[in-house]
């Protein structure tokens, strides 16, 4: 399924919480609208990777936003393989492991840091003409004028069971991850993890990829076509 009349220009924002599936599916979408797919999320892990690799404190803001201006990132936005690096480095499969997950809420509240990102995340989406924006502000700070916010959430349970399954790790202690994140993604002072108020939610619970991907271009398509 495609959009009826591809638009010469598509922003769409899709926020949402971890393990709604927000990556998958705003992959799917990208490819559909023949588009390009920014993972912001992706952004803030590859500079919490920067700052574990300098080794900063995580409890000094300065020192994080230090390493994170100084970090060189390379970000691929072709849908069908993203890629990242940090320094010259492919940091494509550090940046999913623990020690990043645990890390990147702590760098992601540095105001210094979410400023400088937003305005590269910014940039990006202003140099393609059909974009995919994923992330925990984009709706809200990163692009406000967006054509269509959605913001995807699920049950905490299938939250944790797609994850898990992943990663291949034990379901109990990923929702409790998970549900760590969120409470310090919507309580930290900038730019929280919230729904926007002219995002449409979509709960994903009990739904499959192509289900989702197809009801967000029917969105699309009602969207564009007024």
């Amino acid at each position: 399924m495609a959009l009826q009349e591809r638009p010469e220009k598509c922003v769409v924002a899709v926020d949402g919480p971890s393990g709604s599936g927000k990556s998958t599916v705003s992959r799917r979408l990208a490819t559909a609208v023949d588009g390009v797919y920014l993972d912001t999320g992706a952004m803030y892990r590859a500079v919490t990777w920067a700052v574990l690799q300098g080794g900063a404190d995580l409890a000094d803001p300065d020192a994080i936003a230090k390493i994170a201006l100084e970090t060189e990132l390379s970000i691929g936005t072709d849908p069908l393989a993203p890629h990242f690096a940090a320094n010259g480095v492919n940091v494509d499969a550090p940046i999913r492991g623990a020690e990043v997950t645990g890390a990147v809420s702590a760098v992601a509240a540095v105001p210094a840091v979410r400023r400088h990102l937003v305005l590269l995340q910014q940039a990006i989406i202003a140099a393609h003409p059909r974009i995919i924006v994923e992330g925990r502000d984009i709706a809200s700070v990163v692009a406000p004028d967006a054509d269509l916010k959605v913001y995807l959430t699920a049950s905490a349970a299938a939250r944790a069971a797609r994850r898990s399954a992943e990663d291949a790790t034990d379901v109990a202690a990923t929702e409790a991850d998970l549900a760590r994140r969120d409470t310090l993604d919507s309580t930290r002072a900038v730019d929280p993890l919230k729904q926007a108020s002219d995002a449409l939610e979509v709960d994903t619970t009990g739904m499959g990829i192509d289900e989702v991907v197809a009801h967000l271009l029917h969105l699309l398509n009602s969207k564009v076509s007024k």
